[in-house]
Parts: C-alpha cells; structure tokens; sequence
C-alpha cells in the first residue's frame, strides 16, 4: 500500500492550515504533526493556548481514524475528547504523535501525546471519533 502524503491529506482540513499545523507523518498506526509557538498562539505568560493544543491533537486523531476507515464509511467526527495539560509550551514547537488504541466497526479511539521540544509531556489526549 503507497503511504498517503501527509500535505494532501492536511489540505482537507482549511481549519489546521490555517492555524499553522504541519503534518509531518500520516499512516493507519501514527501521525504526528507539529505547531509552532508564536506570541498569536499564546495566553497569560507567552503559554500557548490550550485550544491550540488541543487543535493539533484534534487534527491529528483525525487523520489517525481518517487513515483507518473501514468499508463503507467515508468520514470521522469526534464525538468525545479528553486532554490533561501536564506541562506549559513556552516556545519551540508542539510535536503531536497519535496512534490507535482501539479500531471497532462504528468508532476509533485515538490517543495523542503531545511533547515540548525539550521531550518532556506537555499533553495527553484521548479521543472517540464515531465513522460515518
């Protein structure tokens, strides 16, 4: 199977072009996607926003179910999303890594972490993502 291009598949999501997400890897069992830190991104304190996070892990849980439809389906919603913020982003970048946790006939459940570029966990997401 030819792996996707992750720039084609970014270019059916308008909303994370236009906050600045790249897709740096797009496969059924991982993606990972990056946002840079920009003072427009940020809350109190030059902390990047929660949203922002949230976004990118949001965009890549969905490519992540995107890349594992089953027969017959021909899109995702999320239906359910849960993130702990563990540590603040105060610069660099946000690099997200989603993968499958369970893969049913009418629902996926993605989980993403999202790393500082120190490495350290600035993020866990959990999400449901419902085929249609």
């Amino acid at each position: 199977m030819e792996r996707p291009d992750p720039q084609a598949i970014l270019a059916l999501v308008p909303f994370a072009v236009t906050l600045g997400i790249e897709l740096l890897e797009a496969d059924p069992d991982q993606v990972r996607g990056r946002l840079a830190w920009t003072a427009e991104r940020t809350t109190t304190a030059g902390v990047m926003h929660g949203g922002a996070l949230m976004a990118l892990a949001d965009t890549c849980g969905g490519v992540c179910a995107y890349l594992n439809l089953p027969d017959g389906a021909q899109g995702t919603a999320t239906i359910e999303s849960k993130t702990n913020f563990l540590r603040p982003v105060l610069s660099g970048a946000a690099t997200a890594l989603a993968h499958p946790l369970h893969k049913g006939r009418t629902l996926i459940v993605v989980e993403t972490e999202i790393t500082r570029d120190d490495g350290k966990l600035a993020a866990k997401v959990t999400q449901t993502q419902v085929f249609h």
